[in-house]
């Protein structure tokens, strides 16, 4: 039963047909289906280079770089 309620309260897969602007770490890990620490490792690499926002600096990427990481063009 516990695992039902866990499963309830957990997010719904990203749709990639309505991304926002800018995503966190954790979105671009789920849809690349990899580990949020790769996503930041490929920052430092400058594979995908982030954004910094607020005092933070919390990291954004900009949906355009990752969908080009997906074979994906936007549409414009």
């Amino acid at each position: 039963m516990a695992n039902d309620t866990s499963n309830k309260s957990k997010k719904e897969r990203i749709d990639i047909n309505n991304l926002p602007d800018l995503l966190t770490v954790r979105e671009v890990a789920e849809l690349l289906r990899v580990s949020p620490l790769t996503i930041k490792r490929w920052g430092k690499r400058g594979k995908l280079p982030p954004i910094r926002i607020n005092s933070r600096g919390d990291r954004r990427y900009k949906k355009e770089a990752v969908l080009y990481l997906l074979g994906m063009q936007t549409s414009s």
